[in-house]
């Protein structure tokens, strides 16, 4: 799947197992998750379709990662420029120093635990804190600090002596506009004198009042009502906008066109900063709408490696049968820390209380859970207090949790039509083998319809997987362990 909403393809897959066989596909709309949906304002009040769902699964992936990413990605990649002027004195820093912060700021940047700038903060600065201001198309994905980069513009960017509004941030959500404001909060910790406020559903202001707080930072139904309809806000008067998670905030209905009403009401030598996980073609086209001549940045996703990665495969002739062999595999896996991915909530629910059953210890994750549920479960399975994490595919990317080992494809991951997902075993197996260990792929096979996959998964990748015999689990304990 090209897709990042991992969570929404869950429904389809269960379809396409049960009818594997004649490929008839039902197809299943996505339960909505209420912690995510996009707020709604006067300007938002359209009905909820099955693609706005989809979107909300794309909103709650970012809320979830940005939820659980307690320090930044280790990513390797390299940062790609292209700049608008060739003949730019714009350049790299290897330290938050070079930047000539303003003290307060680099106390704050410092007690977030940032010691250096990470790849995309070492080329982003320099050019979002350049005089005259310098327009920015980032693409860089959750836990790489970029957050952190353009707040840490927005404060630089601030006259604490000007009362008034001088930087909007706009975010598809409401639970992501509080995940940002929470970063602003604490890297303005030693900054008192500059003031942030939430244009979010809820925060109802008074008819006629001017806002005098410099940082504004909300959803893009409420910013346009403050900016135009109420006027709390004087648009002729902002120095920095900042579009955030711009992949999702344009796939939600209605918010493209908002974005681009705000963007309209702002002065011609206000800063534009965009940022994005993907650079899809919708995403270009509103990232220059938005964005004149910008310097653009990305940072690409990290390449997941199968090579310290052992796969084997399992033959079985039922799903019962492929509990059993996971209880055989069980007793080995719990040394380490295992995920367990299914097709389905449904699998994984009866999958995680069967274990149960048995009295094991495992922990359920799936896409019905609010966004704030889901990181508790990753952070009790991260501090190790259950060793199992049975899961769909809402786990398969973003989430690096150091001792896991072991993954066990209880389903072999298949698209919609029934053909091999390469893209999902990728970023499933690519949950053990982190940070240069070694780690175990193990896949369940049931039918004849399965081993075709997994063959056919296996010529993709080039990859031989050998078979496994459950009564000899020597290999799984050396690696596991």
């Amino acid at each position: 799947m090209a897709t990042d909403s991992w969570a929404q393809a869950v429904d389809e897959q269960e379809a396409a197992a049960e009818s594997i066989g004649s490929l008839q596909i039902k197809e299943k709309p996505e339960e909505n998750d209420s912690s995510s949906a996009a707020p709604k304002t006067e300007a938002e009040g359209e009905n909820k379709t099955a693609e706005d769902e989809d979107n909300e699964d794309k909103a709650a992936q970012s809320l979830l990662n940005k939820l659980i990413r307690n320090n930044l990605v280790n990513t390797t990649n390299q940062v790609e420029v292209l700049q608008k002027d060739p003949n730019s004195p714009l350049y790299s820093v290897k330290s938050f120093e070079e930047l000539r912060l303003k003290p307060q700021l680099l106390q704050g940047v410092y007690g977030m635990g940032f010691n250096r700038p990470s790849k995309i903060q070492e080329t982003a600065l320099p050019m979002m804190l350049a005089e005259p201001p310098q327009n920015l198309i980032a693409q860089s994905q959750s836990g790489t600090g970029k957050t952190a980069a353009f707040v840490l513009a927005m404060l630089s960017h601030v006259d604490p002596n000007n009362r008034y509004p001088q930087c909007l941030c706009v975010s598809p959500t409401y639970e992501l506009a509080l995940q940002t404001g929470k970063v602003i909060e604490q890297m303005g910790k030693h900054y008192p004198e500059v003031q942030l406020v939430y244009a979010i559903r809820g925060n109802k202001l008074q008819r006629g009042m001017k806002l005098q707080e410099q940082i504004v930072i909300g959803t893009p139904g409420t910013m346009l009502d403050w900016c135009g309809k109420f006027k709390f806000i004087d648009p002729k008067k902002i120095r920095v906008f900042v579009l955030d998670e711009a992949d999702v905030m344009i796939a939600t209905q209605g918010h493209q066109d908002q974005s681009i009403r705000i963007q309209r009401m702002l002065p011609k030598n206000c800063q534009m900063l965009l940022f994005s996980a993907t650079f899809e073609e919708s995403v270009w086209n509103f990232a220059k709408r938005i964005v004149p001549d910008p310097n653009i940045i990305k940072l690409k996703r990290e390449e997941e490696t199968l090579d310290t990665i052992k796969q084997y495969y399992v033959l079985c002739n039922s799903r019962e049968e492929k509990f059993q062999a996971l209880c055989n595999i069980y007793g080995a896996i719990t040394i380490a820390q295992a995920m367990i991915f299914c097709h389905t909530r449904k699998t994984a629910g009866w999958l995680a209380g069967e274990l149960s059953r048995e009295g094991h210890q495992v922990a359920l994750l799936s896409g019905e859970m609010q966004v704030e549920q889901r990181a508790a479960v990753i952070e009790r399975f991260r501090d190790g207090k259950e060793k199992v994490l049975v899961t769909t595919n809402v786990c398969a990317r973003g989430i690096d949790v150091e001792q896991v080992s072991v993954v066990i494809n209880f389903d072999l991951p298949v698209d919609k039509d029934g053909n091999p997902d390469n893209e999902t075993y990728l970023h499933r197996i690519g949950r053990t083998g982190r940070f240069g260990k070694r780690g175990l792929a193990i896949n369940m096979v049931d039918s004849r319809m399965s081993m075709n996959i997994l063959n056919r998964i296996q010529e993709h990748f080039n990859k031989k997987i050998e078979k496994l015999d459950t009564d000899d689990l020597d290999e799984i304990e050396k690696i596991a362990s």
